[in-house]
């Protein structure tokens, strides 16, 4: 079994591009629910915007590191 690091599983094309749309859903959906009446109402700031922003990092982040928990254990099971 090759030895693959988590830092190569985690910028592997696939699984960023699959955490990138979920993080694109579940973002927004976070955002809304936690900043849709600021928006909705032009009361923005810039510090609302950067949290609104970093909420994306949240979704990004699970779907990542679930993909690479998922990718070493099949790779383990492989290997068995």
């Amino acid at each position: 079994m090759p030895h693959v690091n988590t830092w190569q599983i985690a910028t592997d094309r696939t699984v960023m591009r699959r955490a990138t749309k979920i993080a694109l859903v579940v973002g927004i959906v976070i955002a809304v629910i936690n900043h849709g009446d600021r928006m909705a109402a032009g009361q923005m700031d810039a510090s609302a915007w950067l949290k609104c922003a970093l909420t994306f990092l949240v979704p990004y982040s699970v779907s990542t590191y679930s993909s690479v928990m998922a990718v070493r254990e099949r790779l383990q099971n492989l290997g068995d």
